[in-house]
């Protein structure tokens, strides 16, 4: 009986001890977790092409004032699988204060599949990693055409589309084996939403727009596609042009009338120009007032010569100058003398 009452007491203080020492750890356990800096959250890629951005959310709180940074780091998915090597992590972004990482410049693979891990650094301490598997041709958005032009291919329009391009400036039709477009157009007059809106699916870089009016203006939109992944850009901004047709004929008959009023006026204009050219040479050189021939033989050297003397020396222009005075014509006047006169001149003349 004593024995069994000294086992009883040995069990008690043997389960006091244990409960003791189980708050004593809860204790130390909840004091370090405190102490733990909280571990970034929400990763998420933000992607177009070949640009690859991860991004992650953090509690500010928890810095409590202190400055925070992060480091990011990657790996190819295989060679976690390896047991036989240690597994070597690539730096992407070391000790960076910003909330993101620019994984472009790292040339990670189209095909490939990797772990990213980030985590947080505060005053010496670090977080735990927190990991997101990134797969490219799965995850990554594929971009709009780089370019979208329109011209004229006799009654109907030629779409040109210029493909969406990687990091390196190459065709993402290098990466994505099955890229093709789709290609929106619709009358300007009328909602692009509307039912009459037309779409054109083609793998080609020049496409032909069938079916449509002359003299219209549309506009055309362009998306970049791939179905393997169920992939779809956004449509790039309206590009519009007007059409062409055939011309009536009574626009013709004005054009052409218009041409022959246009040749009448220029050749109007180039012969009232040249009468009056030949008139001012004609009143220049030949001028219809003559000099009388008086004139004409004092200023030329010879009666018979047409070169006129227009400098004559002084002495022989003073020897030449005489005194000329104008003096009435004398004229005849007869007059009726009276008979007694006339008998007197009888007598004398007896």
């Amino acid at each position: 009986m004593k024995n069994c009452q000294h086992v009883e007491e040995i069990s008690t203080s043997t389960m006091s001890a244990a409960v003791i020492t189980g708050l004593l750890l809860l204790c130390l356990h909840t004091s370090a977790a405190g102490a733990e800096v909280a571990a970034p959250h929400n990763l998420a890629m933000v992607t177009v092409n070949t640009n690859y951005v991860l991004t992650w959310g953090w509690d500010q709180s928890a810095a409590e004032g202190h400055s925070v940074t992060f480091t990011t780091q990657y790996v190819a998915k295989y060679k976690l699988r390896s047991t036989k090597k240690k597994v070597t992590w690539s730096m992407a972004c070391e000790e960076k204060p910003d909330r993101s990482c620019d994984l472009t410049d790292f040339d990670l693979h189209y095909l490939g599949i990797y772990v990213l891990r980030v985590r947080a650094n505060l005053n010496g301490n670090h977080s735990d990693w927190v990991q997101k598997e990134f797969c490219p041709d799965k995850e990554a958005a594929l971009g709009p055409p780089r370019k979208v032009t329109l011209a004229l291919a006799g009654y109907d329009l030629d779409v040109n589309i210029s493909d969406p391009l990687t990091r390196n400036n190459s065709s993402m039709r290098e990466e994505v084996e099955k890229l093709y477009y789709h290609i929106v157009y619709w009358d300007s007059s009328t909602d692009p939403q509307a039912s009459d809106a037309q779409l054109v699916s083609s793998s080609a870089n020049l496409v032909t727009l069938p079916h449509l009016k002359p003299w219209t203006l549309y506009c055309v939109m362009v998306q970049t596609r791939s179905d393997f992944y169920n992939k779809s850009s956004s449509f790039t901004s309206p590009q519009c042009m007007k059409t062409e047709g055939a011309i009536p004929w009574w626009q013709i008959f004005l054009y052409f009338l218009a041409s022959l009023l246009v040749c009448f006026l220029l050749v109007l204009v180039a012969v009232f120009g040249l009468y009056r050219t030949y008139k001012t040479i004609k009143s220049t050189f030949c001028p219809t007032n003559q000099l009388p021939p008086l004139f004409k033989t004092y200023i030329c050297d010879s009666p018979g010569s047409d070169i006129p003397r227009l400098l004559t020396p002084d002495s022989e222009s003073e020897l030449l100058c005489d005194k000329v005075i104008i003096c009435p014509e004398p004229v005849l006047e007869i007059h009726n003398p009276p008979p007694e006169a006339l008998l007197l001149s009888c007598r004398s003349i007896n």
